[in-house]
């Protein structure tokens, strides 16, 4: 009975993560078509985009299928890509903590530690939000200083807590405590310096890459795409970190759009600006739910850790 209580529970979650999406997509949808601004497709830089945002997500998620073999936590490639591309849905639900705690139960039900399931999903979560605060601050300071200066101070004071913040984790004994790994498992080892740079590594990578695509879009949609990389990747990184720290926003809703034109309406202009952060939203929800599709249509039969 419980099992299939929670059967249940799973399949209205689901539809819940399915109907927010779809919701959020038809919202923008409408006000990506009322910009009052000329547009225009390129199909090539729209695929890039589309392509490099996956490319993304499988470095990511190869680093955190590392980080949890560094704790003896081992799972074949597309089974951790399933449960982080199914489990990373949970961010369309109000509240930051159903993506990570998603990954940490599907982890667990696949033959993971639930120490190490828990541990590594909370790491990631530190990681992205460190690194991107980093690399927003490092690639948008100086072209902030000239067109909006006074969010220098605050980009600068973000990064410089970030990278404080990433360096206490490659410290085991400081990770380990401020993770509680001692009340998550009696046997639980400090984590590994090792997985965690790679994770460092990976989340740099990442945003790096995001902002490229973003560039991308903007090729691809607008009609005179003068933005440039660096302002970019440092627009997406700031903009995305906001979002995934906004509590009350499902997937960073609005706050993410926001801030992405506040950066970048200087450079390109009000109304392209606007519809960037619009049509950024509408990819990433086709990349998220493109990729998740396949995982969440086909049965999937019993699985075990190796």
């Amino acid at each position: 009975m419980a099992e299939r209580g929670i059967r249940v529970g799973r399949w209205v979650l689901g539809l819940l993560i399915l109907g927010l999406i779809v919701r959020s997509f038809a919202r923008n949808w409408q006000e990506l078509q009322s910009q009052p601004i000329a547009w225009t497709f390129r199909p090539l830089p729209a695929l890039g985009s589309i392509g490099l945002v996956w490319l993304m997500y499988a470095i990511l998620i190869e680093a955190w299928r590392r980080m949890l073999a560094g704790w003896g936590g081992h799972l074949p490639p597309m089974e951790a890509a399933r449960i982080w591309i199914v489990s990373s849905l949970g961010k369309y639900i109000p509240g930051k903590v159903w993506a990570v705690a998603g990954m940490a139960l599907m982890a667990r039900d696949a033959g993971v530690a639930p120490w190490a399931a828990t541990a590594s999903a909370i790491i990631l979560q530190a990681l992205a939000v460190g690194t991107g605060a980093a690399v927003a601050a490092l690639f948008g300071a100086s072209v902030l200083e000239v067109r909006t200066p006074e969010l220098v101070p605050l980009l600068w004071l973000a990064g410089t807590a970030s990278i404080a913040s990433v360096g206490l984790l490659l410290y085991p004994p400081v990770t380990k405590r401020l993770l509680g790994l001692a009340r998550l498992g009696a046997d639980a080892p400090s984590p590994r310096t090792g997985p965690i740079l790679i994770g460092v590594l990976a989340n740099v990578i990442a945003w790096l890459g995001y902002g490229t695509a973003l560039w991308l879009l903007a090729r691809a949609v607008l009609p005179d795409p003068h933005l440039a990389l660096g302002l970019a990747i440092a627009g997406f990184a700031a903009s995305y970190v906001a979002g995934l720290l906004a509590l009350f926003a499902p997937g960073g809703l609005l706050i993410r759009e926001g801030l992405l034109v506040l950066m970048l309406q200087d450079s390109i202009g009000l109304g392209a600006a606007t519809a960037l952060a619009i049509a950024s939203r509408i990819l990433l929800t086709i990349t998220e739910l493109g990729v998740a599709l396949p995982f969440l249509l086909v049965r999937r039969g019993p699985t075990r850790a190796v």
